[in-house]
């Protein structure tokens, strides 16, 4: 039997979070907060707003907010939903590998392309954009986004609520802290403190003085 699922909200990631949805799952709606983006898409779906949440409350839902601007709310934004733990999903898209001796949190998604080797631990609330690697051993800290093609050597402990910019890498045995951002194309060769941002290869913390 299908289990009814509901993304939020309509950006980027949930529209592409659509093209994961399989079985068990039967997709009845985006929510957003933004009036303007509710109502009936060219694609055939609709954009909601959280009222879906509370009219079906057997449905699972997927949350995917933040951007490289907004990505330190998503913990408050993804809170404020109001949902139980257990009605979170997750999704693992047909073309990504997920090891079998991995594991994945709930409201955790991994797009297209995505693979996730031996031992590697993926938290709640993480996004993975596709064709990003995440390397044996590895831990992803929950509420981090993490964008496409980026690289994330084994042994690796990427902290909380961190946003990984697409085409960097991390070299192996690296802690990056909590809140960090690595900009597009990053090579992190170093430890990376908490809520620094970090640029260029090799990535240069510009909260601190050069």
């Amino acid at each position: 039997m299908s289990k009814k699922l509901i993304i939020f909200p309509f950006n980027g990631n949930g529209l592409e979070a659509l093209d994961a949805v399989g079985e068990p799952y039967e997709f009845i709606g985006f929510v957003d907060d933004t009036p303007a983006k509710q109502g009936k898409q060219p694609q055939g779906f609709e954009v909601f707003s959280r009222e879906l949440i509370q009219r079906y409350p057997e449905a699972h839902v997927v949350a995917l907010p933040g951007s490289p601007d907004t990505y330190l709310q998503r913990r408050q934004i993804i809170a404020s939903l109001q949902i139980a733990p257990q009605r979170f999903a997750s999704l693992v898209h047909p073309k990504a590998t997920l090891s079998g001796y991995a594991s994945i949190g709930y409201n955790s998604v991994l797009m297209a392309g995505v693979v996730v080797t031996s031992n590697a631990r993926i938290g709640n609330h993480v996004c993975i954009l596709p064709n990003s690697v995440i390397h044996h051993d590895t831990l992803i800290g929950q509420y981090t986004l993490i964008g496409s093609q980026v690289v994330v050597a084994g042994h690796t402990s990427i902290g909380e609520n961190c946003y990984i910019g697409s085409g960097s890498q991390v070299m192996h045995h690296i802690r990056v802290g909590e809140g960090a951002l690595i900009g597009l194309g990053s090579t992190i060769l170093k430890e990376v403190p908490p809520y620094a941002k970090m640029v260029g290869n090799p990535a240069r913390n510009l909260n601190q003085p050069s």
